[in-house]
């Protein structure tokens, strides 16, 4: 009895330290003395008895009952490894290779913290070459740390039936000739946990054909019509870590118009646009209160807010034909952003929806512009899930519309490195102790190379700080699990980088240097001659009446890529620095200092 208490202690005890932080690690003391130090953990049942053992091993490990103790290291005396894998992993991209890829083909992500302490990520079917082609949908990949993902497969093996079965049903209703075989795209999932046992994807897949023929979308095929529908299904399952376990629930809604049946397209230059919501790019939100709620569309009017049944997934009203009014959507649907109040087709797109307890605000991430290279993201905030959001600026996006701001994110870089374009289209999340993390994909500029370049797409999780009045700042170097340890004055006394993330349509935003001086002033290309201060406690550096938040990070453009044929594929050489980010009404300041 004795045994199997000890047993259960360290089981439950050890489960609740690993969903301490992203960067715990674990000190393990046996009872013949010895003691391990592993990154991370796992517990492995064998018949009767648990194994405790170093994650990433697939045999082995040892019964807990010799376990006397789990801990966690303190934080100052935590060994940090700096990520080698390269940016560059066009040589790393293709199928045969997906058990390197980590982060390597990674387009319009989503991140969930499951209770097995991992989060998964799922992604748009896209990548360098279009590896994924031919071997299912919605991949998923996994990690504990937040820095080393493992590949686990695809969750959708063939486009659901119900897909083309509702296609046609409408086509025929509308003496439409049929599309035997759709045209689709799988884009943008969104998956959460919804309670214990119970996670839900929602899914979009694009129909990419005409209207009035049904024929393929291509120049030649142009009839002047607008292109099909897009759909938004649901999928579940108890165990994300089987990718193959996820069940289709099927369908939920699909893109809706207030013109009736006046699908005519004058042209292909005409963007007056047939659909008032895209149904793509889902973001599901279950609010405190307990109501589920689904936020989508992209580019056309904005986008557009509707509630859920929380037992099925499924819209909590029955949502109207997709041909039908203005009046009849809005009993189902609210538009909760719009660009232009004015415009059917709008640059904005990836609605993202968070809720933070911290500051009693729900807020709107969304990306900006065309996504090869000017893609940015903008956040907005609002008291209640359907809106009013403000802008930084004071502006109601939900009833007036307008630009968002502040600017999170935008093409930029950082001295000679080659930098990064296209970052946006996020998820945000938590790891439920408070740290908010930002995830997207990051482009090469188009100029790199004559190899398609701007069509690699690396995943980038980035650490989220939050200002004094309640705006989140993403922080400009990658996420890489170095320890938060205190941040002394003295270490701020040297060179820096500042980018100026002010908007500039399809530009990457370069850094200049500057200095900080040990007499608290300030020298270089930026805020020349002001001073500055430096408050320990909240980590917050303030230039010139400007408050930038600090953290340790590792510098990513530090060391040298070795990649190619015949070369090793890695990065060597980055180093542990400190970066910040800060913000004005509609820029913000990212900073590194150089080590």
């Amino acid at each position: 009895m004795k045994k199997h208490i000890l047993r259960t202690t360290l089981l439950l005890a050890a489960l609740l330290l690993t969903r301490t932080t992203a960067t715990a690690q674990y000190v393990i003391s046996l009872n013949d003395g010895q003691q391990f130090e592993w990154a991370d953990l796992t517990f492995v049942q064998d018949g009767d008895s648990w194994l405790i053992r170093k994650a990433g091993n697939t045999s082995g490990g040892t019964d807990i009952s010799r376990v006397v103790s789990i801990s966690t290291k303190p934080l100052a005396e935590r060994s940090w490894k700096a990520p080698t894998y390269p940016d560059d992993y066009r040589f790393l991209s293709d199928w045969n290779n997906r058990s390197k890829w980590n982060l390597a083909n990674i387009h319009d992500p989503s991140v969930m913290l499951a209770d097995d302490g991992y989060y998964y990520m799922y992604c748009t079917d896209a990548g360098f070459g279009n590896p994924q082609a031919g071997h299912g949908h919605f991949h998923c990949r996994r990690s504990r740390n937040l820095v080393d993902w493992s590949y686990l497969g695809a969750t959708m093996t063939n486009v659901p039936a119900w897909v083309k079965d509702s296609l046609n049903a409408e086509r025929r209703r509308l003496e439409l000739p049929e599309i035997s075989s759709p045209q689709y795209g799988y884009w943008a999932p969104c998956a959460r946990k919804v309670k214990e046992g119970l996670y839900r994807m929602y899914y979009c897949i694009v129909v990419d054909n005409y209207i009035k023929t049904g024929k393929a979308n291509t120049t030649a095929n142009f009839d002047n019509s607008w292109t099909e529908r897009a759909f938004i299904g649901v999928m579940e399952t108890a165990t994300p870590d089987k990718p193959s376990s996820w069940q289709d629930r099927g369908f939920v809604l699909c893109s809706m118009s207030d013109k009736g049946m006046n699908w005519t397209r004058s042209g292909t230059n005409d963007w007056n646009g047939y659909f008032r919501y895209n149904a793509i790019d889902p973001s599901y939100i279950i609010t405190p209160k307990g109501e589920h709620w689904l936020i989508y569309g992209s580019w056309h009017s904005g986008f557009a807010a509707v509630q859920l049944d929380p037992e099925t997934g499924k819209t909590l009203k029955k949502m109207p034909p997709f041909y039908t009014s203005l009046a009849e959507l809005s009993k189902v649907t609210k538009r909760v952003y719009t660009r232009n109040a004015n415009s059917r087709w709008q640059a904005a797109e990836a609605p993202e929806v968070i809720y933070n307890p911290e500051t009693g605000y729900y807020y709107l991430f969304m990306a900006y512009d065309a996504l090869e290279v000017p893609y940015n993201t903008r956040v907005v905030r609002s008291k209640n899930i359907d809106g009013p959001y403000l802008s930084k600026t004071g502006t109601d996006v939900t009833n007036v519309g307008g630009e968002a701001f502040p600017i999170i994110t935008h093409p930029y870089k950082f001295g000679n490195d080659h930098g990064w374009v296209g970052v946006s289209h996020c998820a945000v999340f938590s790891d439920g102790q408070g740290n908010w993390y930002y995830c997207s994909q990051g482009r090469f500029p188009s100029d790199y190379d004559s190899w398609a370049p701007n069509a690699i797409m690396l995943g980038q999780v980035r650490s989220i700080r939050w200002t004094s009045d309640g705006w989140p700042l993403v922080m400009p170097e990658r996420y890489s699990g170095v320890p938060q340890t205190p941040i002394a004055e003295s270490e701020l006394v040297g060179d820096w980088q500042n980018i100026s993330l002010s908007y500039e349509f399809g530009k990457q935003k370069t850094s200049v240097n500057f200095k900080l001086k040990d007499n608290h002033r300030v020298s270089g290309d930026w805020m020349d001659g002001n001073s500055w201060s430096y408050d320990a406690d909240k980590r917050v550096l303030t230039v010139g009446g400007y408050k930038l938040y600090l953290q340790r990070e590792a510098d990513w453009e530090a060391g040298k890529e070795n990649v190619g044929s015949g070369t090793s594929n890695n990065h060597t050489g980055r180093v542990k620095t400190i970066v910040y980010a800060g913000l004005s009404d509609n820029i913000t300041f990212w900073g590194k200092k150089l080590q």
